[in-house]
């Protein structure tokens, strides 16, 4: 029996998680640090939320860029990409959850 490359399908289920804590991350920050927020208002009627989603977007494209081209063509453990992607997706929510985020 011969297994199919899986390499490729866990880049972007990795990335997806990098992506999601990035947001949070960014809308945690953005919030918290003045300046920060003032440079990641990109779009006045927006405010901040404009480049903390611009960032998160680039952040996970560029994850799902470096993984796909680092494990193309491989098979990798799919249990365990899945189990941190899935980790770093429940971080990424709990950041944006505001009583959370507050209490930082």
């Amino acid at each position: 029996m011969t297994s199919l490359p899986n390499g490729q399908g866990a880049a972007a289920v990795l990335a997806a998680g990098i992506g999601s804590f990035a947001l949070g991350l960014f809308a945690v920050l953005a919030d918290k640090i003045p300046a920060l927020g003032r440079w990641m208002n990109f779009s006045n009627p927006t405010g901040p939320l404009s480049g903390v989603t611009t960032m998160a977007v680039i952040i996970w494209l560029a994850a799902w860029a470096i993984f796909n081209l680092r494990w193309r063509g491989r098979e990798v453990r799919l249990a365990l990409v899945s189990r941190m992607a899935m980790a770093l997706l429940a971080l990424g929510m709990l950041l944006t959850f505001p009583p959370f985020a507050d209490l930082l």
